[in-house]
């Protein structure tokens, strides 16, 4: 009886084993501003290419270029989930920046984040998933000539 017992708790302790762990993926919402505001991003990025989220009107568009995408990701280890998000927010918009001067275009507009090819469109926030060891954000957007 000691034996079945014990055979069972350890087969129960290597089925529990065995079932994929799950990972935090935590759904945050936060604001722009706050972004821009930490990590220099407002410096990084400079002025050479304008930014425009989700309904943000925009001045008139002469030329519609290309609608592109990028999801970056940083270590979140040791991190809030704040400063994870905004650093990979940098990032995020570094790339769309480089996207920008590789096209020709002198603003992205519409940008929203896209993450997993889910749209969120907000002028205000952006959408960051916080997880135990990354911390990912993802936009979406169209890349323009506008008039200066």
């Amino acid at each position: 009886m000691k034996k079945t017992s014990l055979a069972v708790a350890v087969l129960s302790l290597a089925l529990a084993a065995a079932m994929p762990a799950q990972a935090r993926d935590t759904k945050l919402m936060l604001p722009i501003a706050g972004a821009m505001a930490d990590n220099d991003a407002k410096g990084r990025l400079g002025d050479s290419v304008q930014f425009f989220f989700g309904d943000q009107p925009t001045p008139k568009v002469v030329e519609r270029l290309v609608t592109d995408s990028t999801s970056q990701k940083t270590n979140s280890f040791g991190k809030t989930p704040e400063r994870a998000c905004n650093w990979a927010f940098l990032s995020a918009m570094l790339q769309l920046q480089k996207r920008a001067h590789s096209v020709g275009a002198n603003a992205v507009i519409n940008i929203v984040s896209n993450y997993k090819n889910v749209p969120m469109s907000s002028a205000t926030e952006y959408e960051c998933h916080d997880g135990a060891i990354m911390s990912g954000v993802a936009f979406k957007a169209d890349f323009v000539k506008i008039e200066k």
